[in-house]
């Protein structure tokens, strides 16, 4: 008889994304002709610019296609320096860059590189949806730090020195962040840069929404502080975001030699190279005019403006006003025990489960980033489908029992 295999422990305790699952539901919904109306997927709805798609397609007419060095071409390491430099005043050389398919791939390349076996990593909750599996697929052991809207969902240095143990190797700093759009200023990182110096623990520091920030915010990363924190951060970033490139799966991180050496050593077994002409359409992004992207995010900012003032004009719902990204995070926590033609709504799972079921609008529960009582709701959609979209989420909300 043949013996059944079972599968690894490590697959086992990994739970599918809850972003993915409500997004798969919405586009079987679809398939059925409902008229969805999506909140939740993570991507711009704009175009890649028409440049960057040429550079793609130039690449790949020039025969550009073969495999390049694992870690990725020198002219787009040199093009990720140059705007490392350019943007937030950092130096790096075409050696501190490794090149991923896409800034997921980076953060996991990353963990594997500086993680071992029963280390903590800490990330602040709300988080993104990805950073507890990753950690766990890395061997590590996720410490997870409550905020909410009293500190703009932000950590303190204080809160950070209480949660570091013996076994702590590095934190998740997210700015600007995924799910609320909270954006960390110069003094509070240098709080924390100063907590992360003196204890010697790494940051990994999310920065792939930098370019999207709004009302005279600007974007700092935290390695630009001091050099002794420069050295004990690896940068995270790509194009995705930015340029409307979320297909082109273009990532990339950057650390002291080291640590970059040892991030490309598991990228070449794992993956290797990132795709070619993908490579060179990112160095048109990274080297090119910047007037497209400035108008998706002046787009952005009118539809965060919208979203976060329509959805604090619905009973029972508040709504801090983010500062980055593209989500607003409402909390949903009063609506707790009301019920729906569906049921009793007990979370924020099944906040999200009815309202899509009854009124075809997808949003993600809180509770998938690691927070009760919120949902996340994205404006990285068209104004149409937002104004259509919240009037039916308060329609809903005002009917329920």
């Amino acid at each position: 008889m043949t013996k059944i295999t079972k599968i690894s422990d490590r697959a086992d305790g990994i739970e599918k994304s809850i972003t993915l699952a409500i997004t798969e539901l919405a586009y079987e919904l679809s398939k059925e002709n409902k008229p969805v109306i999506s909140f939740s997927a993570g991507e711009p709805n704009f175009s890649t610019p028409e440049k960057i798609k040429q550079a793609g397609i130039n690449a790949i007419n020039g025969n550009k296609t073969r495999y390049t060095a694992a870690t990725g071409t020198i002219e787009l390491k040199e093009a990720v320096a140059a705007k490392l430099k350019r943007d937030n005043g950092l130096d790096y050389g075409a050696a501190d860059i490794v090149v991923a398919n896409g800034a997921k791939q980076a953060i996991c390349n990353t963990l594997m590189a500086i993680i071992n076996p029963g280390d903590e990593v800490i990330i602040p909750a709300p988080y993104w949806v990805s950073y507890p599996s990753q950690i766990k697929i890395a061997g590590g052991t996720p410490v997870v730090m409550d905020t909410d809207e009293t500190t703009c969902f932000k950590i303190t240095a204080d809160q950070l020195k209480k949660v570091i143990t013996d076994k702590t190797r590095a934190l998740f700093l997210t700015t600007p962040s995924n799910p609320t759009g909270a954006v960390y200023d110069e003094e509070e990182l240098a709080k924390i840069a100063e907590v992360c110096v003196d204890k010697g623990i790494y940051v990994i520091s999310d920065e792939i929404y930098e370019k999207l920030t709004y009302g005279g915010k600007r974007h700092v990363s935290i390695a630009g502080i001091s050099e002794e924190v420069k050295n004990l951060t690896i940068v995270i970033n790509g194009v995705s975001k930015a340029y409307a490139m979320t297909g082109w799966r273009i990532g990339y991180s950057a650390s002291k030699p080291e640590i970059a050496k040892a991030i490309g050593k598991i990228q070449s077994h794992f993956t290797s190279n990132p795709s070619t002409p993908s490579q060179w359409a990112s160095i048109e992004a990274l080297n090119g005019d910047e007037t497209e992207i400035e108008k998706m995010r002046v787009a952005f900012d009118e539809r965060r403006l919208y979203m976060a003032e329509a959805v604090n004009n619905i009973k029972g719902i508040s709504c801090f006003v983010p500062d980055g990204a593209f989500y607003v995070f409402p909390n949903i926590s009063r609506l707790t025990g009301k019920k729906s033609r569906s049921g009793i709504i007990n979370n924020s799972a099944d906040f999200c489960k009815f309202l899509l079921n009854e009124k075809y609008v997808a949003c993600i529960p809180g509770s998938g980033f690691g927070l009760e009582g919120y949902i996340r709701l994205s404006y990285a959609t068209s104004m149409e489908n937002i104004k259509k979209g919240i009037d039916l989420l308060k329609e809903w909300v005002e009917n329920l029992k």
